[in-house]
């Protein structure tokens, strides 16, 4: 089973009452997921958002620029939460999720990817490490966080926050 980044978009009404009632969050987003399975709408127009297997190295490379918001992960915990695949989510306030859709908008996926080597993310043990030590490209990397950064954008410019979980 592959650990996979997940996103929910929410309004801030609904990012307080997942703090209030977890469970029930998880049972809107399910919702979100399986309404969207059926129509995969472009990550601009998506309530929901999953990054495969790249939230890893995403982070990895995020990190490297000193980037301010801790997208990959969130950064504050949902209290009382149980485990939605690798553990509880996490979120992003409105306020976060805008200071990290500004300094998306200054960093291109060609930037961040940028003199990034396979063996590096090899050496740093990213997630999945079988893929690095075969040599893999960053492309899909790159296009996840092209992905990620207009669903942040239209969650910024929604006022909405996030939740964020491994899957």
């Amino acid at each position: 089973m592959s650990m996979i980044g997940e996103y929910a978009r929410v309004t801030a009404a609904e990012l307080d009452r997942a703090v209030r009632d977890p469970e029930g969050a998880l049972k809107l987003v399910t919702g979100w997921m399986e309404e969207e399975a059926d129509t995969l709408p472009p990550a601009a127009e998506a309530r929901c958002l999953d990054i495969d297997k790249s939230w890893d190295a995403l982070g990895f490379l995020l990190r490297r620029t000193g980037f301010p918001v801790d997208v990959v992960h969130g950064e504050e915990p949902i209290p009382g939460a149980d485990d939605w695949g690798y553990g509880p989510p996490r979120c992003l306030t409105p306020e976060r999720v805008a200071a990290a859709a500004e300094a998306m908008a200054e960093l291109t996926g060609e930037r961040l990817t940028a003199g990034a080597r396979p063996a590096d993310l090899a050496a740093a043990e990213v997630y999945p490490v079988i893929v690095w030590e075969r040599g893999e490209s960053l492309d899909h990397v790159r296009d996840h966080y092209n992905e990620l950064r207009a669903f942040f954008r239209t969650a910024a410019a929604q006022r909405e926050g996030m939740l964020i979980w491994l899957g």
